[in-house]
């Protein structure tokens, strides 16, 4: 529907009933063949997804264009419905909102993470994963010695593991800027450039920011520098309760994940940092909500880190306790990612995402596996992550005939 607002469109449709539904997005899941060219969804033991699977029709999403490799925050986008080409979003508001950071007309946050240099080179963008009790030691360190540079002030705030947030308030500052992030390690420090001349003056206090963490933190033998990209003040985007008709919860681990899921309107619910926890939370406020959008995290990471073995790992880990989810009684079951994460390439990729929707109306598709292979075949074939909650929302009868 070249030019349509899908949201806009779907809004007038929605009507209202008790249908339950769930939206599990193990992040990063797709892949690319690795040990014995088979994927880590295929490698993985999973009777319980497989067992869904032939119960579901299978597909395949694309977030934003075919080719385009997109960040988290654009591949959730789509997956809510949000045209992510429209709603440019930086990942520094999402993993503010994510931190309980609140947020001004005056305040440009930027999502940080602590990396390890050698003289003006960056040899290890994660600088090792240090603990969050580690990294949050060393923004302590950081907040005593930085606060304000040119009239503006500097507020830090731990995130997970190398993680943190930045936050600039002050007059005048403006996020077209680019990121101070070389994106690959052994490449130079990249810093900010403005992209417009408005900016500016936002770089260079950027600049001046990041000579500060260096002088401050030479002494620190991992976390000796810092990165900071995803800048980005407050957006205006339609809220997704209003927008479908639904009353949505997000059960996530980590900020940039609890940001989006504030961002677009759902209620962020407390929990703890295992999956067991995050379960836990959706069985105690299971009656609360019609929708919930759950969270896995460490199929992305451990595609980041290129480590195969560790996908899997976490891939069976959640088909052990997919059970104890279903049997809450879901209407509607959805099992997809963000993005993929191939191992291979230890980063996002282009690739298509494996998809999955169970309802008593799915046609079954022919095969009982769920793997990036299987999907291609599904019934759905490929289609944009736009379009999922549409077949969401018709799948658990919540759409009106459109037209006579």
């Amino acid at each position: 529907m070249v030019g349509v607002d899908r949201q806009e469109f779907l809004r007038k449709l929605v009507t209202s009933n008790d249908t339950k539904i769930l939206l599990l997005v193990m992040d990063g899941i797709g892949d690319v063949p690795g040990k014995d060219g088979k994927t880590p969804l295929q490698v993985a033991r999973t009777p319980n997804l497989d067992r869904l699977a032939a119960e579901s029709e299978q597909g395949q999403t694309i977030p934003v264009l075919p080719g385009v490799t997109p960040g988290s925050g654009p591949g959730h986008l789509s997956l809510f419905g949000y045209d992510p080409v429209r709603y440019q979003i930086g990942r520094g508001i999402l993993e503010a909102l994510g931190l309980g950071v609140e947020v001004g007309e005056k305040d440009l946050v930027a999502r940080a993470n602590f990396a390890t240099i050698e003289g003006d080179v960056v040899k290890d963008r994660r600088a090792g994963r240090p603990s969050t009790e580690e990294s949050a030691k060393v923004v302590e360190k950081l907040s005593h010695a930085i606060k304000e540079i040119d009239g503006i002030r500097i507020t830090l705030y731990p995130g997970k593991e190398h993680r943190f947030v930045v936050r600039f308030t002050g007059d005048g500052l403006d996020e077209r800027i680019t990121d101070a992030d070389p994106q690959k390690n052994d490449l130079p420090i990249v810093w900010s450039e403005p992209l417009v001349e408005e900016a500016r003056r936002t770089a260079t206090v950027v600049n001046e920011f990041l000579k500060r963490v260096k002088e401050v933190l030479k002494d620190e033998p991992k976390m000796n520098f810092a990165l900071v990209r995803g800048f980005s003040k407050y957006p205006d985007l339609p809220n997704f309760c209003e927008v479908y008709g639904l009353k949505a919860a997000a059960i996530a681990t980590y900020p940039m994940y609890r940001g989006i899921a504030k961002l677009v309107g759902m209620e962020v619910l407390d929990c703890g940092p295992e999956i067991e926890d995050e379960v836990k939370v959706l069985k105690d406020r299971f009656n609360d909500f019609d929708f919930f959008y759950f969270h896995v995290k460490k199929t992305d990471s451990y595609g980041e880190d290129g480590n195969f073995d560790a996908k899997v790992e976490v891939i069976e880990k959640v088909d052990r306790i997919l059970p104890e989810i279903l049997e809450l009684g879901f209407d509607v079951v959805v099992v997809t990612g963000d993005h993929s994460t191939p191992a291979l390439l230890k980063a996002h990729s282009w690739h298509p995402v494996p998809f999955m929707i169970k309802s008593e109306f799915a046609r079954y598709s022919s095969t009982n596996t769920f793997d990036e292979y299987s999907c291609a075949r599904g019934v759905l074939g490929t289609f944009y992550a736009m379009d999922v909650m549409g077949l969401i929302l018709a799948h658990a009868r919540r759409l009106e005939k459109y037209g006579a």
